[in-house]
């Protein structure tokens, strides 16, 4: 059976364009799938914790050493992690704020890189933990970011590409929503978006 793990990070509940594409990709892998199992992550409404010097330390403390605090600290990151763990297809949907992921994103991101679980470093350098993943990033923004000029103000797409590489996850599908703030396109651009998805069962290891 193949487990998605949708993640989604916009506030705005029902109305987000990035959550409706995420939703879109599921469906379809769920036609490809049929009796897939899907969890959704829901981050604005989780409210996973930004990093605070309790889960740091709790990050680098052995185990063993772990006070109660420390435990009750970590359990946001322990809970993550074994969710992205457990997926074979991971769903992101990552609308662009202020040209960067929001900050609710950020956050589950900064509690699933943890040194020693989903990264390592060895005498040839950073190896990541977590593979055989097939992901897929549901990007929206409101201008047009996939050429230039504004390819080079995209400090999304390439960020949650890379981090999500250091930790083993290479296999990326990007899919983008783009000028739903563009007067001229904003009306079919979720359309537009969903009618770029196109999943094969090969996508899926």
């Amino acid at each position: 059976m193949t487990r998605i793990l949708n993640v989604i990070s916009s506030p705005r509940g029902g109305d987000s364009n990035s959550t409706k594409l995420a939703n879109a990709i599921v469906a379809q892998l769920c036609n490809i799938y049929p009796g897939a199992s899907v969890k959704q992550r829901d981050l604005a409404r989780d409210h996973l914790p930004h990093l605070s010097s309790t889960h740091l330390g709790a990050f680098f403390t052995p185990v063993e050493q772990h006070t109660d605090t420390l435990k009750a600290s970590i359990r946001y990151s322990d809970e993550a992690i074994a969710e992205l763990m457990a997926a074979d297809v991971i769903v992101i949907a990552a609308p662009m704020y202020n040209f960067a992921p929001t900050s609710t994103l950020k956050a589950w991101l900064d509690q699933i890189s943890r040194a020693g679980v989903t990264f390592r470093y060895t005498a040839d350098g950073p190896e990541g933990l977590v593979t055989g993943k097939k992901i897929y990033l549901a990007i929206t923004t409101g201008g047009i970011y996939s050429e230039a000029p504004g390819l080079a103000y995209d400090f999304l797409t390439p960020y949650l590409k890379h981090v999500l590489s250091f930790m083993g996850m290479t296999d990326i599908t990007v899919v983008r929503g783009e000028g739903f703030a563009i007067p001229h396109l904003q009306q079919n651009a979720l359309e537009k978006a969903i009618d770029s998805i196109a999943l094969q069962p090969a996508s899926v290891s």
